[in-house]
């Protein structure tokens, strides 16, 4: 299920308008309108918090696995960020196309991939050009 699938049934369960949702929160009825149409995605765990908070449910249970890596990505690398790890999700995603898996088994391959890219991504800092490292990083 799609985020904005997950927000709108959560959202009729609690038989909540948009506007009702929009006012707990804090956001604005368009928004609202966007992510439930899978049109937009917060950018923002905030954001994320005061849906939760409205739907009375946690992150882990609006958001799968998979979001929780490109949001993380996201806010540790930017846009670039986002891009690789939407890259990696979607080719992951192919490996299992196949269905011999079963979900526990998914769940540990993801995992054990995310924490790789992670390290990766750690590493790599060390090979910033200088000109590029920020002016608290020592000089080698």
């Amino acid at each position: 299920m799609l985020f904005g699938e997950k927000i709108k049934e959560l959202r009729n369960l609690t038989k909540m308008t948009q506007q009702e949702l929009a006012n707990r929160t804090g956001l604005s009825l368009r928004s609202i309108q966007n992510y439930e149409s899978n049109q937009r995605y917060p950018k923002d765990v905030a954001i994320l918090n005061k849906l939760c908070a409205a739907l009375n449910i946690t992150i882990e249970e609006l958001m799968k696995e998979e979001d929780h890596f490109i949001l993380e990505a996201t806010s540790k690398y930017g846009s670039r960020g986002k891009k690789d790890a939407e890259v990696l999700v979607e080719e992951i995603g192919g490996l299992f196309a196949g269905g011999e898996l079963n979900e526990e088994d998914k769940d540990k391959v993801f995992r054990a991939i995310t924490e790789m890219y992670w390290k990766a991504k750690d590493n790599n800092k060390k090979y910033t050009p200088r000109k590029y490292r920020k002016s608290s990083e020592p000089n080698e």
